[in-house]
C-alpha cells in the first residue's frame, strides 16, 4: 500500500512538471495579455457595430489566439535554445535546461501552431486564421533571426505583437470589411506600446541578453540614447491612445483614465531619461504591464 502510494505521488509530481514545462514553453502569462488584447477588440468590434456576441466565435479566438502565441514563443525557444543556456533569465526554460528535447519543442510548437490556426480557420473566419498565420510567420522568421543582428528587430517585431487587436476586430466583423479608425487606433495603441515596453525590460535584462549576443537597447547600451528613445515613444503613446476619444469614440470619462494613466507611465520614462538607472527601467517595465490593460479597459467601457 505504502510502495503504491509513493509511485502514485512520483507519478503526479512527473505530470505536475510536464504541465509546468509546456506553460513555460507556451509563455503562459505573455499567452495570456495577448489573448486579453483580442478579447477587448473583439467586444469593441461587437459594440461598435451593434451585432451580437457570437460566445462559439468568441471561444475559438481565444482558444485559437493562445495556441498561436504559444506556438510562436515556443518555436522562439527552440530556435534560441543554444544561446538561452547562456542567460540567467532562460537557462531553465525546458529546452535549455534539458527537460525537453529539440524534436518534442517543434512536435509541440508545430501541433499548437497548426491546430490554432485551424480553429481561428473554422469557427471564427479566413481572415482571422490569416492574420494569425501572419503573426506566427513574422514573429518565428523574421523577428527571432533579427534579434541578434539589429535593434531594428524591435519595430518588425511590433507588428505580429500588435496583430492580436486586429485578430479581435475580424472575428468580431466577419472580416476587413467593417475595418475603420477603431480598429487601427486599437492596433496604433498597441503597436506604439511595444516600444517603452521591450525597451524597458531590454534595459533591466541588458547585461543577460549581452551575455548572449543580443543587443534589443535602441542605441544597444544603457545610455541616454536608449532614455531619450523610450522617452519619445512614450511620449507618442500618449496622444495615440487618446485618439478614440478624439474622435469621439469613447466618451470624455475614458479619456480622464487614459490621460491620467499615460502621464504616469510618461513620468516613469522621464524618469528613466534623468538618471538612466536600472531602478527606473524597472518601474518603466512594470507600468507598461499596467497601461495596457487599462487603456483597453477604458476603450471598452467608454
Amino acid at each position: 500500500m505504502y510502495a503504491s502510494d509513493s509511485h502514485t505521488e512520483i507519478k503526479r509530481v512527473s505530470i505536475g512538471s510536464k504541465i509546468a514545462d509546456y506553460a513555460a514553453f507556451a509563455k503562459l502569462r505573455l499567452a495570456s495579455l495577448v489573448v486579453f488584447s483580442a478579447a477587448i477588440s473583439y467586444f469593441i468590434g461587437v459594440r461598435n457595430l451593434g451585432v451580437e456576441t457570437n460566445w462559439i466565435t468568441f471561444a475559438a479566438l481565444l482558444v485559437g489566439g493562445f495556441l498561436v502565441t504559444g506556438s510562436s514563443n515556443g518555436f522562439n525557444q527552440v530556435i534560441e535554445k543554444d544561446w538561452d543556456k547562456l542567460m540567467n533569465r532562460t537557462m531553465n526554460r525546458p529546452i535549455p535546461a534539458m527537460r525537453m528535447s529539440v524534436v518534442e519543442g517543434l512536435l509541440v510548437a508545430g501541433i499548437m501552431g497548426v491546430s490554432g490556426i485551424i480553429i481561428l480557420w473554422v469557427w471564427t473566419n479566413t481572415t482571422a486564421a490569416i492574420l494569425g498565420a501572419l503573426a506566427l510567420l513574422l514573429y518565428v522568421a523574421v523577428y527571432t533571426p533579427m534579434k541578434r543582428i539589429t535593434p531594428f528587430a524591435t519595430f518588425v517585431g511590433a507588428f505580429p505583437g500588435a496583430i492580436p487587436t486586429m485578430l479581435g476586430w475580424v472575428a468580431a466583423t466577419e472580416g476587413f470589411g467593417h475595418i475603420g479608425a477603431p480598429a487601427l487606433f486599437l492596433f496604433a495603441t498597441q503597436f506604439m506600446w511595444q516600444f517603452p515596453h521591450f525597451w524597458a525590460i531590454a534595459w533591466v535584462m541588458d547585461d543577460d541578453y549581452k551575455k548572449a549576443g543580443f543587443n534589443l537597447l535602441p542605441s544597444g547600451n544603457r545610455d541616454k540614447s536608449s532614455a531619450f528613445q523610450t522617452l519619445v515613444y512614450t511620449l507618442m503613446l500618449l496622444p495615440v491612445s487618446l485618439l478614440p476619444v478624439a474622435f469621439q469614440i469613447c466618451n470624455p470619462w475614458s479619456g480622464i483614465v487614459i490621460l491620467v494613466t499615460g502621464s504616469v507611465f510618461l513620468w516613469q520614462a522621464w524618469q528613466l531619461y534623468n538618471d538612466c538607472e536600472i531602478k527606473s527601467a524597472r518601474k518603466l517595465m512594470f507600468g507598461s504591464f499596467f497601461y495596457l490593460p487599462i487603456v483597453q479597459i477604458a476603450y471598452l467601457i467608454g
